[in-house]
């Protein structure tokens, strides 16, 4: 009897242990396909910049890299996408189809998962830098002027802008264990022309939020 109990037990451990390794060899292997996504988004970038049009990371991929996302204060650095499918950001924040392109006038929106790609998004503050580098290779910088949270359901954010506008979307609250919810999380920027005269009171509102 005893026998028969000391091999169930043996049994039972060997069973958990193959379940743990398997389970760290998934994470391990979840890791290693995403660090792999990003080289081969990053060589799809380089070609764009080269000036070919289109190029999927991956034969079957149903989108492209379109811009260069980057916050430097956060040391955020990311490629948008094409579209903003679930598997389209799965691999990264998205530009949302119908919104004005990178560099273009109007509001160009930019959406993404708030436990991955778009979580720096709770840390940012008013007057903080973002850089975006168009297809063309251009780069765009916008300061954040506000954020607020509103229902899925209201577009208003979403809706073209008279002036060249940067929106970042993600679902909110960023820690709720709900995988979607009916709030998201809005970051508005706009655009800072070159030489901007206001550069000077977006550093003082920047280091004011700071106290």
């Amino acid at each position: 009897m005893q026998t028969i109990k000391h091999n169930t037990l043996l049994w039972v451990a060997g069973l958990l242990a193959l379940a743990g390794l398997w389970q760290l060899g998934q994470g391990a292997y979840i890791h290693a396909k995403a660090q792999f996504a990003q080289h081969l988004l990053r060589k799809s970038w380089d070609k764009t910049l080269s000036g070919v049009k289109e190029v999927k990371p991956w034969p079957w991929a149903d989108t492209w890299p379109v811009a260069r996302l980057e916050v430097p204060r956060l040391d955020i650095d990311q490629f948008v996408l094409a579209g903003a499918s679930g598997r389209t950001l799965a691999f990264g924040p998205g530009h949302l189809s119908g919104s004005a392109l990178p560099g273009d006038a109007g509001n160009t929106v930019f959406s993404g998962h708030r436990d991955t790609h778009f979580k720096f998004l709770q840390h940012l503050q008013l007057g903080d830098e973002i850089v975006v580098t168009a297809a063309s290779g251009v780069q765009y910088r916008y300061a954040i002027s506000d954020t607020t949270v509103v229902n899925h359901e209201d577009t208003r954010v979403t809706m073209s802008s008279d002036t060249r506008q940067l929106t970042l979307v993600t679902c909110y609250p960023f820690r709720s264990i709900n995988p979607s919810g009916d709030k998201r999380y809005v970051v508005i920027a706009h655009y800072l022309p070159p030489h901007d005269p206001n550069r000077v009171l977006r550093k003082r509102m920047f280091a004011e939020s700071q106290q």
